[in-house]
């Protein structure tokens, strides 16, 4: 029986994401590239959106190189993207699988860290719309297909500023509330029982190009590597968290 309180220390089984499709924003680099590798390695075909086709390539070859489902990609700009892309995304990956068994949203961007008295009003919209209001639209756009699954399950990426407030944070926590709080009330909606789960994961301090951007004096070295933050994820899109759901985890 897993522990869910614990999930740092939740061990992985080969083919524990045999079969499943899973599609992972932000997963050109840093949290999101590492869940696409890992999850692939696992048995999983993972469909990865990005804003770098360049980017999306490589992770693309490193699945292949190690063996793991031919992935796919799909390019997309959070920021500018409407209504027609989002289109294109659900008809291309209805037509290539049929189904979503997993959905993971990894993609963020940091704004500025500034007092709300000050805070660019743009950037505020900007920090909104990648972080808030893009997954909300993903995640009806692609609902069709994860009521085709048996066992899906929407995964939020919340963070420790999105569950205590922080000064000079802005934007970015006042997002990850509000993530924290969709992710509720899409878990309510579903409720228990449905095939469908929906749960956040916070990663924690994680060697990220967004954290050296908010704390650039840090020391690289002594955080995570998102390798090694991966565990909640990985628990939340296999069949042992069939049951959880309207749940918020930490990786650290």
């Amino acid at each position: 029986m897993t522990n869910i309180e614990k999930l740092t220390d939740y061990e992985t089984r080969a083919g524990l994401l045999d079969g499943r499709v899973i599609l992972i924003t932000g997963a050109s680099a840093g949290i999101g590239a590492a869940l696409a590798r890992r999850s692939a390695s696992l048995g999983a075909t993972v469909v990865m959106l990005g804003r770098s086709v360049q980017r999306l390539e490589t992770v693309y070859d490193e699945i292949e190189q190690a063996g793991g489902p031919r992935p796919g990609i799909f390019v997309i700009d959070f920021l500018t993207a409407g209504g027609p892309q989002y289109d294109q995304l659900f008809e291309a990956v209805n037509d290539a699988y049929d189904h979503l068994d997993g959905l993971v949203h990894c993609a963020g961007i940091l704004g500025d860290r500034s007092p709300i008295e000050q805070h660019d009003i743009s950037v505020w919209h900007q920090v909104m719309q990648v972080n808030l209001t893009a997954p909300f639209i993903l995640t009806q756009a692609m609902f069709p297909l994860l009521r085709r699954s048996g066992d899906a399950s929407v995964i939020f990426t919340s963070s420790g500023v999105g569950r205590q407030g922080r000064a000079f944070w802005g934007a970015y926590a006042v997002s990850k509330f509000a993530t924290e709080g969709m992710s509720q009330v899409l878990a309510s909606e579903v409720g228990d029982g449905s095939p469908i789960r929906c749960n956040a994961v916070n990663p924690g301090a994680t060697r990220t190009a967004m954290r050296r951007a908010a704390f650039p004096g840090e020391d690289p070295e002594e955080l995570k590597t998102p390798d090694q933050v991966l565990s909640p994820y990985l628990y939340l899109l296999g069949p042992d968290s069939r049951t959880v759901n309207g749940r918020s985890f930490d990786a650290q």
